[in-house]
């Protein structure tokens, strides 16, 4: 699956920065029906994480009311030139990352 990343490319030291991220993932929660009565079985991503430079910043946890394509905001110091690694973690053996460089002066 995509996933759409928005890390400024460049930032001061000490500046608080935004990180968006946006995934395609349909997130089937498990209570819908199909027309003939069967049970969809659930289908979400469980766990989003962001590391900086290896070390982890944001971690969520995401639940079924969670809407397809989930898009998460967070804030973060920017304290050195690096990288930005993302990971999410859904039912299924789902697994997707992306990354994302800065460079801080």
């Amino acid at each position: 699956m995509a996933a759409l990343i928005n890390v400024p490319a460049k930032a001061r030291r000490g500046d608080v920065i935004e990180i968006r991220t946006l995934t395609s993932h349909i997130m089937e929660t498990g209570f819908r029906h199909t027309a003939d009565g069967a049970l969809v079985p659930r289908d979400i991503i469980t766990s989003f994480m962001c590391r900086y430079n290896g070390t982890e910043i944001f971690r969520a946890d995401l639940f079924p009311a969670i809407a397809a394509n989930p898009y998460l905001s967070f804030f973060t110091v920017a304290k050195e030139s690096g990288k930005f690694e993302f990971e999410w973690i859904g039912d299924n053996g789902y697994s997707s990352s992306a990354s994302a460089m800065i460079t801080v002066e």
